[in-house]
């Protein structure tokens, strides 16, 4: 077997979270417990060539930035660059390559040049590596998705890359779908035209880019990749702290230095950005979704649970292997047609009180004070989705309108006595189908980035939450007072009551002279709150 050779690019991959802008202090240390572990290479970050935005150092890994830094004389430095930024009319365009690699390697800090290639720009590209040959720089081609390429196409990349000068051919899991029994066939494949060093770059989605990388290892692949905490894009990589002591099996390595970084720094960072995989990556991995879609749902408070579950389900049909930010905004328009339905709420909700009863706890821990305000104020009560009470005949309708969650809650609504209010004639047809033993009342439903609209047949609200729909739906029914229980809101720090907040504050925008009455404790800034257990 061919040496192993250790790569760590936890700034260059961990930067798609903090937009490459590490510390100077965590850099440099990062850069000493490298040496600690006996990892050769370091890949500090990009060279990129376009300057968009505000990003940090590790984006543009320039030599005056390198030049400053504290880099151990026994650690070799690698950056990585973007095919796509050099190819002009499907040519290699050396003008915008020296832009970026102005000098040659015995005068730069860098050791290796990784390429990004996606599966267009490897046949254009070649001549990037004889620049980079020419300059005395080692190099790598990272063959991008490679889980989503045939044999035959592995058979090309490889046929051309072997009539390269590039030194090391990686393939990257970046949709994070492989699964070890598969690595042995990809690097038959690559090996079909290539015999030099093989690397892999796993990624974690499905929890197996240690597993992965280690059985690249029995298949002869000598160049392994892997961060510190897994941090990288999506779900991160292969763990640093795991493979290093998967490798070195002596236990002859100081841990300390790492166990502090990890703690002082990577921790806190992991804390906030909240990599590594979950339910979410693992869909995305097993239905070849990029993961830049999932990281992106997760740090934007408007998507929920059931949006992202949702927006999957969509992808998976409809494509999502190459991210696309304009595509986040299609993926919450989940309603088909313009908006209709064939309820008018007025016939329910006309000048009377209504009480929309949400999901939270607050529900159960005052539910006798709300029995009895339900008795004596006789509101219309709105159960949300499966809302219960163990006087569950004092709830009169039950409404619902995210498909995921509907679909989810079929079998339970099924059971239910109360009625049910959905935008059914906007849902997809298996709807129907499934809930035809319901009694449905079918109210439309819109999503506009403006205020709520609320209409003898649909409403048109900013976001597909259950709340905004129950709101609309009682307004466009002329109800007198809206009064809520179960509306407990999340700790403080949750993004998700900004967006609850949003939504009050845009309703009483479009409707101000509506009451709306959290009446159990409620977290929610905008909300007027009063006690079920007072006089109204």
């Amino acid at each position: 077997m061919h040496k192993l050779v250790h790569l760590d690019c936890s700034l260059r991959d961990g930067g798609y979270y903090n937009n490459w802008d590490f510390s100077e202090n965590l850099i440099n240390n990062y850069l000493k417990v490298l040496v600690s572990l006996n990892v050769e290479y370091s890949e500090i970050g990009f060279r990129f060539r376009k300057n968009s935005g505000f990003r940090g150092a590790c984006a543009f890994t320039t030599e005056e930035f390198l030049n400053s830094l504290d880099i151990p004389d026994n650690l070799k430095i690698a950056i990585m660059i973007n095919a796509n930024d050099f190819i002009e009319n499907k040519k290699f365009n050396d003008k915008k390559f020296k832009e970026i690699v102005p000098v040659r390697a015995n005068l730069s800090k860098v050791n290796l040049i990784r390429v990004a290639c996606h599966n267009e720009a490897i046949e254009y590209i070649s001549p990037l590596f004889d620049f980079l040959s020419d300059y005395g720089y080692k190099t790598a081609c990272n063959i991008t998705k490679i889980s989503e390429k045939s044999t035959k196409e592995i058979d090309k990349i490889s046929s051309i890359l072997s009539s390269s000068n590039v030194d090391i051919v990686y393939f990257a899991d970046s949709l994070g779908s492989l699964a070890p029994n598969q690595i042995n066939q990809i690097t038959k494949s690559i090996r079909n035209n290539w015999s030099g060093p093989i690397g892999i770059h796993a990624h974690d989605n499905k929890g197996l880019a240690l597993s992965n990388t280690l059985e690249a290892i029995k298949c002869d692949i000598t160049w392994l990749d892997s961060t510190i905490t897994g941090i990288g894009r999506g779900p991160g990589n292969a763990k640093t702290e795991e493979l290093v002591l998967e490798l070195n099996k002596n236990n002859n390595l100081n841990l300390v230095p790492l166990v502090k970084i990890i703690k002082e720094e990577f921790n806190p960072l992991k804390n906030k950005y909240q990599w590594g995989t979950n339910i979410f990556y693992y869909l995305a991995g097993k239905y070849s979704i990029h993961p830049s879609y999932i990281q992106s749902m997760l740090t934007d408070s408007r998507y929920q649970e059931e949006d992202i579950l949702a927006s999957i389900n969509y992808l998976k049909d409809q494509g999502g292997k190459s991210f696309n930010f304009d595509d986040l905004n299609e993926l919450r328009k989940f309603y088909k047609g313009k908006p209709s339905g064939n309820l008018d709420p007025k016939l329910i909700f006309s000048n009377k009180d209504v009480l929309i009863i949400g999901t939270g706890k607050q529900v159960k821990n005052h539910e006798k004070a709300l029995t009895s305000f339900i008795k004596k104020k006789n509101p219309v009560v709105l159960a949300i989705n499966t809302q219960t009470l163990k006087e569950n005949k004092l709830i009169t309708y039950r409404v619902a309108c995210h498909p995921t969650r509907l679909f989810a809650d079929i079998q339970t609504h099924l059971k239910l006595n109360q009625p049910l209010i959905i935008p059914l004639s906007m849902l997809p047809e298996k709807f129907s189908k499934l809930l035809k033993k319901k009694e449905i009342l079918d109210y439309g439903i819109g999503i506009s980035d403006g205020g709520f609209r609320c209409l003898d047949d649909y409403c048109m609200i900013p976001n597909s939450l259950v709340f905004s729909y129950a709101l609309a739906l009682v307004t466009g029914g002329n109800a007198k007072k809206i009064f809520l229980a179960g509306f407990d809101g999340y700790d403080s720090d949750d993004s998700r009551n900004d967006e609850v907040n949003e939504v009050i504050l845009k309703y009483k925008n479009s409707y101000p002279n509506s009451e709306v009455i959290a009446i159990t404790p409620t977290k929610y800034k905008n909300i007027i709150s009063k006690s079920v257990y007072g006089i109204f």
